[in-house]
């Protein structure tokens, strides 16, 4: 059973501009930290740094390719009947039209 202990990580990792962004960005596709800190017009240091939040609380996943670090959004926070623009967290749902 998920309480409401659960959530509260999640929710504060989301509660920025920038992670927000990011979700945007991931739920159109895997990319890397390099793709995403062009997209951000960021630097690769605190883009990494808002991944690592994003992956802490389970809504991004990393596979290293190569020397490469493809992120994209954990499958279980995909809205099931196929949209892609939406972040499904069972509490709530985000939608990024």
């Amino acid at each position: 059973m998920v309480t409401t202990d659960d959530w509260i990580p999640l929710l504060k990792a989301l509660a920025d501009s920038t992670r927000l962004e990011i979700i945007r960005i991931l739920l159109s596709g895997e990319r890397t930290v390099e793709q995403l800190a062009a997209a951000l017009d960021a630097t690769e240091y605190n883009t990494s740094k808002h991944l690592r939040t994003l992956r802490q609380a389970g809504v991004v996943l990393s596979t290293k390719q190569g020397r490469h670090l493809h992120n994209a959004i954990a499958p279980v926070f995909r809205k099931r009947i196929g949209l892609h623009r939406v972040l499904d967290l069972g509490c709530c749902v985000f939608r990024f039209d």
